[in-house]
Parts: structure tokens; sequence; C-alpha cells
């Protein structure tokens, strides 16, 4: 037999238990499925603490170095990993060809908030500038797509890209006034630029 002690803690959590009043109440199933399984609402901040929590431990176990920037901008959560310029080629390795390893690390970011919420996350990562630096690259195509389009007076087809990037050649096109849609499936998705709406 063992020496339990009872806690004078414990004895009071078990009085303040006894002492409270319950009053049933009836649930259906259907209720009590719809409140489990609801998501909870979370503010784009606690999302961005979430995916920086998570972006710090794999860059611990990566034996990385980057100091983490979260911004809110547009109810949108913007996360950077950025480092001093001897660990920046480090970090780089993180992008990958065109930014394919930076997009697989967001999502799987993406998918961290949403095991830990319940809610869907937009967040945009992004790796020692390299989204920025993408974004002017992507003016300049638009830019240029743009021209073309016009001088010729036919649809210009651009080299496939990922969702966000598309977005973001999107809202320039608009900008410069004529028509882009999105084409394709997969890794073929692509923008086409046209005059006007098909």
């Amino acid at each position: 037999m063992s020496n339990v002690e009872e806690s004078p803690v414990l004895d009071d959590i078990g009085e303040a238990t006894e002492a409270l009043e319950t009053t049933e109440t009836e649930t259906t199933p259907e209720q009590a499925i719809a409140v489990s399984t609801a998501p909870r609402v979370t503010s784009v901040e606690e999302e961005g603490d979430i995916a920086a929590d998570y972006l710090e431990e794999l860059l611990d176990i990566a034996d990385l170095d980057g100091d983490i920037d979260i911004e809110v901008r547009n109810g949108r959560t913007y996360i950077s990993i950025l480092a001093e310029d001897e660990e920046s080629d480090e970090l780089r390795r993180l992008v990958g060809h065109n930014g394919a390893t930076l997009d697989a690390l967001q999502e799987l970011t993406r998918l961290a908030v949403l095991t830990a919420t319940g809610n869907r996350s937009r967040l945009v990562l992004d790796i020692t500038g390299y989204r920025q630096g993408r974004a002017g690259e992507l003016q300049q195509i638009a830019e240029e797509a743009v021209a073309k389009a016009k001088k010729t007076g036919e649809a210009v087809a651009l080299t496939p890209m990922s969702a966000y990037e598309r977005k973001l050649v999107h809202d320039a096109v608009a900008t410069l006034g004529l028509h882009s849609e999105s084409d394709g499936e997969g890794v073929s998705r692509h923008i086409v630029i046209s005059l006007n709406a098909a």
C-alpha cells in the first residue's frame, strides 16, 4: 500500500466542484457534432504566432538561424524569415528552384495553422525577400505582356506560376487596363492576357 496524502488544493477543488450548480440542457446528436467540429475563431495575429512557432521549430531542426517578422496587411498574415548577410545563403536554400521549396514550406505552415485552429489560413511566407523581389519581376512581366497584347491585338500566354504569383499578375494586368484569366491545371496553370474578356 502506498502512502498517499490528500492535498489541500485537491480538497478545495473537490469542494468547489461540488458547490457548482449544474443544469441539464437537451442537446441533439447533430448539435453536439456541430459544436465539436466547428472551427474556433482565430485572429490573424494568433495565426501569425502559431505559424511563427512552427517555423521556429523547423529552423531549429535544420540548425538554421533566422529572424521571423510577422506583419498583418489587409486581413492577411505575412511572415518573413530574414538573416544576417553571412547567414542568408543558408536560408536561401529554403527558397529552392523558382521558389518551389518556399511554396511547399508555406503550405506546410498553413497546414500547421489549420491543425491548431481548425481554420484555413491565407498566410504568405517569404524567405530572404524572395517574394518581394519576385513581385517586381512579375510586375515587369505583366507590363511587357500587356504591351505585346496591345501591339499585336492577340492574347499573350505566360509561363506557369503559383497561385500567389498569378494573383499578383492578375492585379497588375487589371491596373494596366487589360483582361487576364488563368488557364490549365496543376503545375501547368498559367495566365492568358487579352484585350477583352472572352
